[in-house]
C-alpha cells in the first residue's frame, strides 16, 4: 500500500501556533506530511529558506511524520515530482478563501489529480499570520503565545541588531 502524503506549502516566515495547528492536525491523518518552503523571490523576507527550514525543523521535532523541503517555482511542479495526490492548506477566516479558492483552481486546472484539502485553524489562531507575528517582534512585545519558542529566540536576534 502507497503512502498518503500531504505537501503543506507555505512562506513560513516564520512559522506559527497556527501552521503547527495545521501541520499536527494534517500529521494525524496523512502518513507523512512534507512542509514545503515557498522561496518566493517577491517578499521581503525576514529569514532565509534555510533558517525558515531550520526553525521548522526545530518546531516539528516532535512529530514523527513530517518532512521539511523547499520549492522554487510553481507548487504544482513540486507536488508532481513528490507524487503526492494533496495539498494541505489552512483556513483562517473567510477573507483566506478567495485567495485559496483561486491557487486551488489554478493547481487543478494544471493537475486535476491533485486535491487541495482545507482544514480550518483552531479558533484561537484565527487571527494569527506570520506577518502580525513579525510586527509584534520588531517592537520587541511578547510573542510567546504565537510561535514556538525556538521561533521566538530567532526573532528576538533578528530584531536586536
Amino acid at each position: 500500500m502507497s503512502k498518503k502524503q500531504a505537501i503543506c506549502p507555505g512562506s513560513f516566515d516564520p512559522i506559527t501556533f497556527g501552521h503547527m495547528d495545521i501541520i499536527s492536525r494534517g500529521a494525524n491523518v496523512f502518513d507523512e506530511v512534507i512542509i514545503v518552503v515557498a522561496n518566493n523571490e517577491s517578499k521581503d523576507s525576514l529569514f532565509t529558506v534555510k533558517e525558515r527550514m531550520d526553525l521548522i525543523s526545530k518546531a516539528t521535532k516532535d512529530i514523527p511524520n513530517v518532512k521539511i523541503d523547499a520549492c522554487n517555482g510553481l507548487l504544482i511542479d513540486y507536488v508532481r515530482t513528490t507524487g503526492a495526490k494533496v495539498i494541505l492548506r489552512g483556513l483562517r477566516a473567510v477573507s483566506d478563501f478567495e485567495y485559496e479558492m483561486q491557487i486551488t483552481s489554478i493547481n487543478r486546472k494544471l493537475d486535476e489529480s491533485v486535491e487541495t484539502f482545507f482544514v480550518m485553524t483552531n479558533n484561537q489562531y484565527s487571527f494569527l499570520s506570520s506577518s502580525i507575528v513579525k510586527e509584534v517582534a520588531k517592537y520587541h512585545s511578547p510573542v510567546s503565545d504565537l510561535v514556538p519558542p525556538v521561533v521566538e529566540a530567532a526573532l528576538k536576534e533578528k530584531f536586536s541588531k
